[in-house]
């Protein structure tokens, strides 16, 4: 049996883990969100966070009604799923100013699944009606 190269595992095996993390698990993320975003985030209201149906695809800072940060209102970021990624790593660290008192989720296939929940939940009319 030929033996593969050291240095095409090492390659090949990122690759296989960000494709089988890629889309992310909506029921898994649902229940992230509920242990870690609905205390202050709700999908259909302004609470002590501003309202998520309608995220993907909205510019930071837009919420009407909400007290944004200057830092948040004067971002520029269109919320998607690679600004949301890279907001919830440590949004401290991404978004220095912020209000958002979240540390972040540290494991990318936590974020991936918090993301595919915000995504379904922003299309289904019975969570998100338009």
């Amino acid at each position: 049996m030929k033996t593969r190269p050291w240095w095409l595992l090492s390659c090949a095996l990122p690759l296989a883990l960000s494709a089988c993390s890629s889309g992310g698990d909506a029921k898994r993320g649902a229940e992230l969100y509920a242990k870690e975003c609905a205390a202050c985030h709700s999908l259909t209201a302004n609470t002590d966070a501003p309202l998520h149906c309608g995220l993907m695809g909205r510019k930071a800072g837009s919420v009407a009604g909400f007290p944004y940060s200057e830092a948040m209102r004067s971002s520029g970021l269109v919320w998607d799923e690679k600004t949301l990624d890279e907001f919830l790593t440590a949004p401290f660290v991404f978004l220095p100013g912020t209000i958002m008192g979240f540390p972040g989720f540290s494991e990318a296939a936590e974020r991936a699944d918090v993301i595919a929940y915000l995504k379904q939940a922003s299309t289904d009319p019975s969570q998100c009606a338009k």
